[in-house]
């Protein structure tokens, strides 16, 4: 695939995963969009960060838990130069560690609205765009899921495992649905990274408390999240698709 004139929107990008993915796409001459939720100061750093080096990018914000939001979030695409060829799922939403007896119906909806409806709708209007179906060129996408989802995250996340879970189930079922329309739907299911997710989670050194548990004896970094990530979004993956690729250290 061309990066010339192409599009990639890159979910939850201020930070973590979706920032180093943001970098690398941008590197590679894609024209970045750079979502966020709620974090407008590390987006816009990110933005500066890409523009500093000679990429290209813009800064969207929007929920991507509220339909009206990704709406409007692909809308604001339609109006950029350029035709949309990447989306990359990365947004996602964890809580504080607890069993699941201890869960509220709010609560787990929360974490489904942003891990499982976000995506969906996200895959919903990047397959509108981008399939041969509809007219489109073709493109990728890749579903940032978790180890969690094979895990289950007994005592601390049972509700975040289940939402990856349900994204790994989408991304075999979507790629199926479009692999003769031109996309290519792929993921991957990070172990234990360094980013502030844990932070989210009440446990900003939760990677070092579990890090011998890891066949590695230490945590990823976002980077290598990132590059498998561009790999998945590259030509250089071309018969791939409807595959998860674990990134976790062995676990």
């Amino acid at each position: 695939m061309t990066t010339t004139n192409a599009i990639a929107l890159v979910t939850g990008a201020g930070r973590g995963i979706g920032a180093a993915t943001a970098r690398l796409l941008a590197k590679e001459g894609y024209f970045v969009c750079i979502n966020y939720r709620s974090d407008a100061a590390s987006a816009r750093a990110l933005a500066m960060s890409i523009g500093e080096t000679g990429g290209k990018c813009q800064v969207i914000q929007a929920d991507v838990s509220q339909e009206t939001e990704v709406t409007r979030l692909f809308q604001v695409i339609d109006q950029l130069p350029g035709t949309l060829r990447v989306l990359v799922n990365n947004a996602g939403l964890l809580k504080t560690q607890m069993r699941l007896e201890d869960m509220t119906a709010e609560r787990i909806n929360q974490i489904l609205a942003t891990n499982v409806t976000g995506p969906f709708i996200c895959c919903r209007e990047a397959v509108k765009r981008m399939s041969t179906r509809h007219g489109g060129p073709g493109g990728t996408i890749v579903n940032v899921s978790s180890a969690a989802a094979r895990t289950g995250s007994p005592n601390e996340y049972v509700d975040y495992a289940a939402s990856k879970g349900a994204l790994d189930t989408m991304t075999r079922g979507l790629s199926l649905e479009v692999a003769a329309e031109g996309i290519r739907v792929n993921g991957v299911r990070p172990g234990l990274i360094h980013t502030g997710i844990h932070a989210d989670g009440g446990e900003p050194g939760r990677v070092a408390r579990l890090r011998e548990r890891i066949p590695m004896q230490r945590g990823g970094e976002p980077e290598e999240i990132a590059e498998a990530i561009l790999w998945l979004v590259s030509d250089r993956s071309s018969y791939c698709t409807g595959s998860v690729i674990d990134l976790a250290g062995g676990l």
